[in-house]
């Protein structure tokens, strides 16, 4: 009903209804991302059979990364992979000198051997909930293994759907049947902003929708007026099971 989008209302209730033909049995509309991408054209808005989102923070040595893959094994975490120093109310008591260098080589011990672990499942893409370092950043970069830290959480989840991966929260004993995979990974550009795509997975159940258009108003209505057709078609759908 809003005045701003009537004129592409064909355009985005197809979209719609092709959005939650995507979703499995349970309909959740909360599998749905909508991003909001501000320039070009209102019918580049485009519906991603699958999972982007927008590039996360990143460390140097990302750009050394490989942004694409063809049937990659992903590997989803909720999981520091950061070298950090201790907080200010930490204590430790030593009564020798070299006690602490033997301290430190621990700590670098302990990091190396959850990238190890990591490596060695085999995985090419390994996306985390929470920070991944400038240091597993680097590790990963040199081993041709693409990470992504600081997640959303909803683009976690609705990652694990599409891709059929299961989020671990250690590393160890992580078995092939966690990982996820999907047809093709690729980070590209979207108007200003760098995102990344899983696409062509073979049990997807979430879709996304990138909303394009040159006012920040237009998107925003654009979004909720999405929101709504969305709830109506998934009502639909429903009543006629």
């Amino acid at each position: 009903n809003s005045k701003l989008v009537s004129d592409y209302k064909l355009f985005f209730a197809e979209m719609s209804v092709d959005a939650v033909s995507l979703l499995g049995e349970d309909l959740a509309t909360s599998t749905v991302g909508i991003k909001k991408v501000t320039g070009g054209s209102v019918t580049d808005s485009m519906l991603i059979d699958g999972v982007a989102f927008k590039k996360t923070f990143s460390y140097a040595g990302f750009e050394q990364q490989p942004k694409s893959f063809d049937n990659p094994k992903i590997l989803l975490l909720n999981l520091e992979l950061e070298l950090k120093a201790e907080k200010d109310n930490a204590e430790v008591r030593i009564t020798d000198p070299d006690q602490y260098q033997s301290i430190v080589d621990a700590e670098w011990n302990i990091i190396y051997d959850k990238l190890n672990l990591i490596a060695g499942t085999g995985a090419n893409v390994v996306l985390s909930r929470l920070a991944i370092g400038d240091l597993a950043t680097q590790y990963f970069a040199d081993r041709n293994i693409f990470s992504a830290g600081r997640v959303e959480g909803e683009d976690l989840e609705r990652t694990r759907r599409a891709t059929g991966g299961q989020v671990q929260t250690t590393v160890q004993g992580v078995s092939p049947d966690v990982l996820g995979t999907c047809g093709r990974f690729e980070e590209k550009q979207v108007g200003g902003e760098r995102y990344n795509f899983f696409t062509q997975c073979p049990s997807t159940k979430t879709a996304t929708i990138l909303i394009r258009g040159g006012a920040q108003q237009f998107i925003d209505e654009a979004d909720r007026s999405l929101n709504d057709s969305i709830q109506i078609v998934r009502r639909a759908m429903r009543n006629t099971k």
